[in-house]
């Protein structure tokens, strides 16, 4: 069985899409859990039209992203984890965790894999096709030849007992994470970035603040938690 994780905040316009989308697989056995970071639209009525697995954030300060994965992860009972953003849309879903249960299975030592990502279509621009392009090429090298693990949040499948060997997502970071799980899973066996595999995202963090500011704070940010185990950032603003 597959956990299929999203973490959510205030998620009301995306999050219905992404459920529905998640419905169309049937020959694959999974549960949906919704991690909910206190929302105050509404989100958790929305959630509960697809699930009952929610559990929601009631801690004093803001939940991070790795915190909300964490917490969605500790009630999960699937052989794999799979963490999504909210805004999420994968073609054919029942096809797509076919493919990549396959991918475990057929290697034994793989522990982690990421996918291609695209924006939609519909809201896609020439620099998020470059730029996104760029970034799955990244992953594929990082991954498939470095054996150095690299990924995005958008969309991670994890083996369940390599995400607890891993001690799960760094609370403490609230940006960059994603790319740290992945590196610390690459010292305990094989990840690999699946090309043929693509899942759609809105691509509004990078349209809301614009390319180059966007680049610079992964750079920044990924140098700082490389250097010094923590993040640049004390703070990553959620964009709604």
């Amino acid at each position: 069985m597959i956990s299929i994780i999203i973490p959510t905040l205030n998620e009301e316009n995306v999050l219905e899409e992404t459920l529905k989308n998640i419905r169309k697989i049937k020959s694959t056995s999974y549960e949906l859990i919704i991690s909910d970071g206190n929302s105050t639209d509404r989100t958790v009525e929305i959630a509960r039209k697809y699930t009952d697995n929610i559990v929601v954030y009631k801690g004093k300060k803001r939940q991070t992203i790795a915190g909300g994965r964490n917490l969605g992860a500790s009630i999960a009972g699937g052989n794999y984890l799979v963490f999504q953003d909210a805004d999420v849309v994968i073609p054919d879903p029942d096809v797509f965790f076919r493919k990549a249960i396959r991918v475990f299975k057929d290697d034994p030592e793989m522990v982690g894999i990421t996918v291609s990502i695209k924006v939609m279509k519909e809201f896609e621009t020439r620099s998020d096709k470059i730029l996104f392009g760029a970034v799955n090429y990244i992953h594929f090298i990082a991954n498939n030849i470095l054996g150095r693990g690299s990924a995005s949040g958008e969309f991670q499948m994890i083996k369940r007992d390599s995400f607890l060997k891993a001690s799960g997502y760094n609370e403490t970071l609230v940006v960059v994470e994603d790319n740290d799980m992945f590196a610390r899973l690459s010292r305990i066996g094989k990840t690999g970035m699946v090309r043929d595999l693509v899942v759609f995202h809105t691509g509004r963090r990078a349209h809301k603040v614009g390319w180059p500011r966007l680049l610079a704070s992964w750079l920044l940010n990924g140098l700082s938690v490389a250097l010094f185990k923590k993040a640049a950032y004390k703070k990553w603003k959620p964009i709604r």
